[in-house]
């Protein structure tokens, strides 16, 4: 008797397909996790359980003292991290200890990680983010939810690409741009996934607070108590991590890319503590009141606020556009000095600035004259920087036209240039009168954010990727370059929608009539924002496709089969020996 073949239907073969591709992506997540145990050495791995052992006595402690408050999810929360991570480092308890060979290469798992979870958050963020640009055109779209309220995502789409995006790759990058160029290897495998780990431990712990109405209502500084406490100890094992990494160096020089990443490790530390100093209601639940009251609250707000601008989205990311575009385009910095001037005009001028936030009002005048003509003076390093990236190219340009990685990196600078400039004219007090609490504020915002921040991410991303995973290149450079068109057109829409729309508002909202009162109301403001709207979210949304297309050419990447030659001797962590060329010198 023959046997009739049966044909399955195209859509349970796409089921199977997606199956295949699920069940391949968990193999390769279990491969990383056994890696990255088997990496440790024993005592690591005993110190690591004592950790998560720690850890989990502390949910369990936060659970029940917090029975009656949202305190205890956090707490459970915090339980189900240690548990599992307590259950993965078990796993692997027994397994062989490294080869010491491993200290012949440098430590680039952490880094490998980081980079994944700084894509994964990035289109978690940008599509919580494009979803209240829709919501801002359909109020409808909050579904009538508490958890979905505009002003409930609002804080997981800033804080999701700020810290969960933008801090995991500057967390992955560093790690990469230290060991190079200091020839070091980082000190010790436990302390890198401490920093790795618990940082996301906390950008989830904030994420799921605000969707629980948990918050301290401060920009860009939301989390409550008690994630503030734990991200300062994180920070601190990241500064002790750097710091020894760089004592180990066999480098005498240092490069001016750790400059950058010192100063933003360092200054941030600073800048949370003051800033979240604040009196819990209780050890048993989530409420705080800040240490702080009325004008003082508010000045040291923006004074944080406007640092955590200039220390994480500026300083940071500087570090990694002084690394990886001399690198990307083999060519040496036109001015390392420029570089230094940069840097300490940065660290001493944005120190000030923060007060042009507070434009009429009960600040004192001098205070905001203060932050005004800072904010001015900026312009002169916040250019330096800028205009030195640009002349670094001078002699590659031909590179930037056939490379959109590096175009990622020549695009970030010029809107570096561009925000810097835009802030500087925007803090003048006359200028502020129209553009404060408007979308003009919004637009320079996600120039800085789309245009500088994420550019240069994905370009260094885009640049890490085949040298981590030893690929000589990425996937598909036409979903590179689709990716570049894609982000520089939802930029550009993003931003000049906002431009035009706060610029609108500003000047209807100081419109009289003939009898001294007001011409138009605010809803009439809002009816003519609509269009604006509309154009703002399309723009979010091709940003958004953009960042999905990367992660697929990321993965597919990954994926592939390595085919290059191993490391060469002179990318590796000198144990001994003369120094070496650092990039970009």
């Amino acid at each position: 008797m023959l046997r009739t073949s049966r044909t399955i239907p195209p859509g349970n073969v796409a089921t199977l397909e997606s199956c295949a591709c699920c069940k391949q992506v968990f193999a390769d997540a279990g491969q990383i996790t056994m890696r990255m145990i088997e990496q440790l050495t024993k005592d690591e791995r005993e110190s690591g359980l004592v950790i998560l052992l720690i850890m989990f006595v502390v949910g369990a402690v936060m659970t029940v003292a917090g029975r009656a408050d949202l305190f205890s999810v956090h707490g459970a929360l915090v339980m189900v991290a240690a548990l599992a991570g307590i259950f993965w480092v078990g796993s692997g308890y027994y397994s062989p200890e490294p080869s010491p060979d491993r200290l012949n290469h440098y430590y680039d798992d952490p880094s490998k990680v980081g980079i994944i979870l700084a894509m994964g958050w990035a289109v978690i963020a940008m599509f919580v983010g494009d979803w209240v640009a829709w919501q801002l055109v359909n109020p409808n779209l909050a579904f009538d939810a508490g958890w979905s309220s505009f002003g409930r995502l609002r804080p997981v789409h800033t804080s999701g690409v700020i810290f969960g995006f933008g801090g995991n790759a500057l967390i992955a990058t560093s790690f990469y741009v230290m060991q190079r160029t200091s020839r070091a290897r980082l000190p010790g495998q436990l302390s890198p996934w401490f920093v790795l780990l618990g940082y996301n431990l906390f950008c989830v712990i904030a994420a799921t607070g605000y969707l629980m109405g948990i918050t301290q209502s401060r920009e860009y500084a939301e989390p409550e108590w008690y994630a503030d406490i734990w991200l300062v100890i994180v920070w601190v094992v990241y500064f002790i991590l750097y710091m020894r990494t760089l004592a180990r160096r066999k480098e005498p020089h240092i490069y001016v890319a750790n400059w950058y990443y010192l100063a933003f490790i360092l200054v941030v530390a600073m800048l949370h503590i003051v800033n979240n100093l604040a009196v819990p209601v209780s050890w048993a639940g989530v409420k705080s009141y800040s240490a702080f009251s009325g004008v003082q609250d508010a000045m040291t707000q923006w004074w944080y606020g406007h640092n955590a601008v200039a220390f994480f989205l500026t300083s940071g990311f500087l570090g990694m556009l002084y690394y990886y575009m001399p690198k990307r385009a083999e060519r040496p910095i036109y001015s390392y000095r420029m570089s230094i001037i940069s840097f300490w005009g940065i660290t001493f001028f944005y120190m000030w600035a923060g007060s042009h936030h507070l434009h009429y009002t009960a600040l004192p005048q001098w205070v905001q004259s203060l932050g005004m003509t800072f904010s001015v003076m900026l312009l002169i390093p916040s250019w330096v920087s800028a205009g030195n990236a640009l002349m670094t190219l001078n002699g590659a340009w031909h590179k930037v036209r056939d490379d959109a990685t590096l175009r990622f990196m020549m695009v970030a600078a010029v809107f570096y240039g561009l925000t810097t400039f835009e802030g500087s004219f925007m803090a003048i007090r006359p200028v502020n009168a129209l553009s404060h609490y408007t979308d003009w504020t919004i637009g320079h915002v996600h120039a800085g954010a789309l245009g500088w921040v994420a550019m240069i991410t994905f370009g260094a991303i885009y640049a890490s990727v085949p040298w981590l995973w030893k690929r000589p290149a990425m996937y598909s450079a036409r979903l590179v370059e689709a990716h570049f068109w894609l982000a520089l057109a939802g930029t550009v829409v993003y931003v000049f929608a906002m431009w035009n729309s706060g610029i609108i508002q500003g000047l209807m909202w100081r419109t009289y009539n003939e009898n001294g009162t007001l011409a138009y109301s605010f809803v009439d403001s809002l009816v003519a924002m609509h269009p604006y709207y509309i154009a703002r979210a399309i723009g979010g949304l091709l940003f958004l496709i953009g960042a999905v297309i990367g992660c697929y050419n990321i993965w597919m990447t990954i994926r592939a089969v390595p085919h290059v030659a191993a490391e060469p001797a002179t990318d590796r962590p000198e144990l001994a020996g003369a120094p070496a060329l650092q990039a970009g010198e």
